[in-house]
């Protein structure tokens, strides 16, 4: 973890609207923010930019204003980080982490799973030569993953959930870190960027993400920050929020004249975890 004054994030995509889930998480980022003394950045995770689209930028910046959620400096853009990117990559090339690799989502998605795998994994089987990488100058054209120590438990303490652990090849597989259309993957890219970040506070749907963040943290030579998952927020028929839930978004919240304070009130009461240094 980065040593020094608490330093948070708030990571909006703007693939459509902020709604009340993410206003959740936010404010709680906020509020352990400024419990600690610190405070948070605004990071726009823009680098689908095929999906990503500025108005959804712009009302970002205006949901948070209107919340009352305030962060240090100027947004940072992750489409502007790019060499950054690049560098990580060159490290893991050479380090001996990560291969490239030919197949697709789909083809993982397809193949036999064990019963007891939480999400589709790459089967290790499919695996590359580490060294092919070094054959390589630039990461596009192909995908590229990350190879899991086999076996390997990773264990960290979650601020909300308390002990968390998943097992490499059983839990999760190699992993995305470049795509082949020459896009950072999200793993690699929030590694990058959460180096100066002391405490990431984000939804519990992450939990497994952080597990191979961490294994990127390493591989990086760098301490991993702190983590905070926030239980999801959902509708009164139990499914979680979506950026396209109706009615929910809170471009729509304020079109009705909602209070910002009386949601505010609400994301404290549905959440209700131990403060930083607890």
């Amino acid at each position: 973890m980065t040593s020094g004054r608490y330093l948070g994030r708030l990571a909006p995509t703007p693939t459509g609207y902020l709604h009340a889930g993410h206003a959740s998480t936010f404010w709680t980022a906020f509020q352990r923010a400024r419990a600690a003394g610190g405070s948070v950045v605004l990071r726009i995770e823009d680098l689908d930019a095929a999906r990503c689209r500025e108005e959804f930028v712009a009302a970002a910046i205006e949901d948070l204003t209107w919340l009352g959620i305030p962060w240090e400096g100027e947004p940072i853009r992750q489409s502007a980080r790019r060499d950054h990117y690049l560098a990580a990559w060159r490290a893991l090339r050479d380090g001996g982490f990560i291969y490239p690799c030919h197949r697709s989502r789909k083809d993982v998605a397809a193949a036999p799973q064990a019963p007891h795998h939480e999400e589709p994994v790459f089967p290790a089987a499919w695996r590359s030569d580490v060294r092919e990488a070094l054959s390589f100058g630039s990461p596009g054209g192909v995908n590229w993953r990350f190879r899991v120590p086999d076996g390997r438990r990773i264990v960290f303490r979650d601020g909300f959930f308390g002990h968390v652990e998943k097992t490499a090849l059983r839990d999760f597989g190699d992993f995305l870190v470049w795509n082949r259309d020459d896009i950072p993957a999200y793993e690699l890219a929030v590694v990058v960027d959460d180096l100066r970040i002391t405490e990431v506070v984000r939804g519990a749907d992450l939990l497994t993400s952080t597990v191979r963040q961490i294994l990127l943290h390493e591989a990086l030579g760098q301490a991993p920050p702190l983590w905070f998952h926030c239980p999801l927020v959902r509708d009164a028929a139990g499914r979680r929020l979506a950026k396209r839930a109706p009615g929910m978004s809170l471009r729509e919240l304020r079109g009705l004249g909602r209070d910002p304070a009386e949601l505010l009130a609400g994301f404290s009461r549905h959440l209700a975890g131990p403060q930083p240094g607890d």
